[in-house]
């Protein structure tokens, strides 16, 4: 398995709205048709350890295959109008976002 994640930094509070309606009714639904993406996982970082503010506002996963599949996926029409819409969503809110991706293995629970 091969993962992307997007890790996006929070808007103002005053965008704060707009920003997660855009963002749940629009760029979700591109991401999710980028074809190869294997499951999608969108997760608002509203809370964190300890008495500090979260210091991101979203991380979602895209789940590839393997980087060659994230790489066709990247170059697809539905990647290339998904890349389009985050670039437009920085610049309208003033967000900041970090895209980082590498193979992700599970490790065994317990002792």
């Amino acid at each position: 398995m091969y993962k992307l994640f997007a890790v996006w930094t929070s808007p103002t509070r005053r965008e704060e709205e707009a920003f997660e309606r855009h963002y749940v009714e629009v760029h979700l639904p591109l991401a999710a048709s980028i074809p190869g993406v294997r499951k999608l996982v969108a997760t608002r970082t509203a809370d964190s350890l300890g008495d500090t503010k979260a210091a991101l506002h979203r991380v979602t996963e895209l789940w590839f295959d393997d980087r060659a599949a994230m790489e066709v996926a990247e170059a697809s029409p539905e990647g290339q109008a998904t890349i389009k819409d985050a670039v437009e969503i920085q610049e309208r809110f003033g967000v900041t976002l970090t895209s980082v991706a590498g193979p992700a293995a599970e490790q065994p629970l317990g002792a």
